[in-house]
């Protein structure tokens, strides 16, 4: 149990005191009232260890649902009042590694940057602006000691969101939830709700936060590395509230589908008319006259932003976050990079041998700074290959899942539950064949040899480019990536 677990009463500290918090120093003072969970009795203020774990509970007074105000600064799922502002995981984790003395940020534009759930991680120096901006700060751990009125403003802004969820559940003809005291908003499908999955747990989604720090303890252990990135990422919560068993093939069919629209970095509409939107001569020349260790910055950046994206469509696949964390980490570390590059298809031009890339289309020219020609090389020829076999939209969401969702990777502790999973998926992606007349896909798809083969090619580079530009990659990178790839390049092959 975590050490300020309150569902056992009386605690066996003073109530609305700070104590230490073994996930991260210090721990800050909430009023109950900002924690929904269970009764506790005689209870008037409650306390929520500034690590944001959740199994601090207490019910009381207001009995209001802080977290169905959306984030302030993204507008995504809130998870409660961070650093003086209620936020997302996402953003409380962004903010607090902002603070970090060595980072700094610049934008590339006006400094005027939409910051939304779809585009928050395309510019820190605007996000954390805003975050600024809107009242966050690391001093701000007064929240033990609101005024009335802040209590009242607060309370009537949750009982709008709420009133707002009924009317909307009203309009879709669903049964009214009573608003007051024991409410508790509905669990939409889709949505990534319940009960945190780690300490930290700083998390997001369709454009989750992309920079976790790894200096942060978690509960999440992955068996070659210390699982921190994607622990984090997947400290969020289960879609599925009470965790039902696996739903009929067609159900499981339209739940794969909805995740995959809902983590595209792109509509398939958008890149169709991007198509024949290329680079010129003088911006490929431009990318060319770049030093190596800057592109391979540039491109690690991208692959980051699209594995966390992978990372999103998992989380709201139903059955993964039942798996233990374990589990989901050695899935996502093997099998993340594999899902991005079966997703590359959507953004390849098999006519002119070109992929979206930073807002054009661009050659297998353009990345040759990265000194890593036949990489680039394997990678084109492999979406070439998927192009060819025209896989639509939906082939595309469960092919993906299946690659993701994969039985035989080593240091799964659960196996036979995620070959259950795994089988599932099966059955609903050949009844999707079977409907369309597509079952001959199945005898062409690319065999999982292949895609492990890229993987492993690109990890050979890296590891190349670490020798040739030591501190480099542990200076410039993004964490996530370093955490995926750099202690897989540090590790053996044959011990993986």
């Amino acid at each position: 149990p975590h050490p300020h677990d309150l569902t056992s009463w009386p605690p066996a500290h003073p109530v609305g005191t700070a104590v230490p918090c073994q996930c991260r120093a210090g721990a800050v003072p909430v009023p109950c009232w900002a924690v929904p969970g269970r009764r506790a009795p005689s209870c008037k203020v409650g306390l929520r260890p500034s690590c944001g774990f959740s199994s601090t509970r207490c019910h009381c007074g207001f009995s209001t649902h802080i977290e169905v105000i959306p984030c302030k600064i993204c507008g995504d799922k809130s998870s409660g009042i961070h650093y003086g502002v209620i936020t997302c995981e996402g953003c409380k984790g962004f903010f607090r590694r902002s603070q970090q003395s060595s980072l700094s940020y610049a934008c590339s534009r006006q400094q005027n940057c939409p910051i939304d759930r779809a585009s928050r991680n395309r510019c820190q120096h605007c996000r954390l602006q805003k975050c600024l901006r809107l009242g966050m700060s690391r001093d701000a751990v007064k929240f033990g000691r609101m005024s009335k009125k802040q209590r009242d403003r607060l309370h009537a802004e949750v009982q709008q969101q709420l009133e707002q969820r009924q009317r909307e559940r009203a309009a879709e003809g669903a049964p009214a939830v009573p608003l007051g005291a024991g409410a508790t908003a509905e669990v939409e499908p889709g949505r990534l709700e319940g009960t945190k999955r780690g300490p930290d747990g700083d998390r997001d989604r369709a454009g989750p936060d992309f920079y976790p720090h790894p200096d942060v303890s978690s509960l999440l252990e992955s068996p070659t590395s210390s699982g921190v990135e994607i622990g984090e990422l997947l400290g969020a919560t289960c879609p599925w509230g009470s965790r039902p068993a696996l739903p009929p093939p067609e159900h499981l069919t339209q739940n794969v589908l909805k995740s995959y629209r809902e983590t595209c970095q792109l509509r398939a509409e958008d890149l169709q008319l991007r198509r024949w939107d290329t680079f010129s001569r003088e911006e490929v020349c431009a990318y060319q006259k770049k030093v190596r260790p800057e592109m391979w910055q540039r491109c690690a950046g991208r692959i980051t932003e699209a594995i966390q994206y992978v990372v999103e469509f998992a989380k709201r696949l139903r059955g993964f976050m039942d798996l233990c964390q374990n589990d989901q980490i050695v899935l996502l570390k093997a099998g993340a990079m594999e899902v991005v590059l079966v997703r590359m298809c959507r953004a390849f031009n098999s006519d002119n041998r070109t992929v979206f890339f930073e807002g054009k289309y661009a050659g297998a020219e353009l990345f040759r700074s990265l000194g890593c020609h036949e990489l680039i090389g394997s990678i084109f020829d492999f979406a070439q290959s998927l192009c060819a076999l025209h896989f639509s939209e939906s082939e595309v969401a469960l092919f993906s899942a299946l690659v993701l969702i994969n039985a035989n990777r080593p240091w799964l502790q659960e196996q036979a539950k995620v070959a259950r999973l795994q089988g599932h998926l099966e059955v609903a992606f050949r009844l999707l064949l079977r409907r369309t007349h597509r079952e001959g896909l199945l005898a062409r798809l690319p065999p999982q040899g292949r895609l492990r083969a890229l993987c492993l090619q690109h990890v050979e580079q890296l590891q190349a480019f670490r020798r040739l530009h030591p501190g480099v990659l542990h200076a410039a990178f993004p964490p996530l990536y370093r955490e995926l790839f750099a202690s897989e390049a540090e590790t053996p092959s044959g011990t993986r």
